[in-house]
């Protein structure tokens, strides 16, 4: 009997790990796990009762459902968390100014990560307080996964006022779309005193083991120490953070000891 339940376990494993390739129909999984067609269709009906594939009423195939979705995303939280804080730290060090990890909450960024520095002139305290999407620089980059119409969809205010930031922000949807086309090719984005004056921030998208977009890294300033000649140094510090974050969270980068 034991044995039994640990080939059905089995079973139910290779079939998630199939479907984590896309959509699939009971033939095409049982032809890619090896298995009987009425074992494989057992073990769908079971997994799609517990909430972890999902079946499309039209095309009959079976997908990842929201379950394992949310153990998913659960566990990828608690690594960033586990992961972030050094790469942090080595990035601080690197460039001297306060660094920030912040991800999307609704319709804002939340940081829930910083590095600071003993500079008596920083950055205000972000930890856990919501900021604009178009107006920043983690806001946009945080946006570079998402197709234009989602994008959208996060922007919109349901009135005709303006989006927030000063006048050097995308105030407008298309102001903004045009601008996140232009920093997705570039692969970092650059808001220069657009949520607030005086203030710039950089920011890289950092990305998960499916390839994305789950948090970014930033640097914030003043603009006095961090002026256009100094700015592509900066950029390169923290593009390479993220690369970094975005390894070890594939497991592709070995943990700092």
């Amino acid at each position: 009997m034991a044995g039994e339940n640990l080939s059905s376990v089995h079973r139910a494993l290779d079939v998630l790990r199939t479907l984590g390739q896309g959509p699939m129909g009971v033939q095409e999984v049982a032809r890619a796990v090896g298995r009987e067609k009425t074992q494989v269709s057992r073990t769908l009906k079971v997994l799609a009762q517990e909430g972890f594939i999902e079946r499309d009423p039209h095309t009959l195939r079976y997908r990842i459902g929201r379950q394992l979705l949310a153990l998913a995303a659960s566990a990828g939280e608690d690594r960033l968390h586990r992961e972030a804080p050094p790469v942090l730290r080595e990035l601080v060090h690197r460039v001297g100014e306060p660094a920030y990890l912040t991800v999307l909450s609704g319709h804002s960024v939340v940081t829930v990560l910083t590095e600071r520095t003993s500079r008596a002139l920083q950055a205000h305290e972000w930890i856990g307080r919501m900021s604009p999407l178009n107006c920043t620089s983690a806001g946009r980059a945080l946006m570079f996964g998402l197709p234009d119409e989602e994008v959208a969809a996060l922007l919109a205010t349901g009135d005709d006022v303006p989006l927030p930031g000063t006048g050097a922000a995308p105030r407008e949807v298309p102001a903004v779309l045009e601008r996140l086309r232009a920093e997705r090719a570039r692969g970092y984005a650059v808001a220069v005193e657009e949520m607030e004056p005086g203030l710039i921030a950089v920011a890289v998208p950092v990305h998960d083991h499916r390839g994305g977009v789950i948090a970014a890294l930033n640097v914030s300033a003043p603009v006095f120490r961090l002026p256009p000649e100094a700015l592509p140094q900066t950029v390169e510090a923290v593009v390479g953070a993220a690369r970094r974050l975005s390894a070890r969270l594939d497991g592709t980068d070995p943990p700092t000891p």
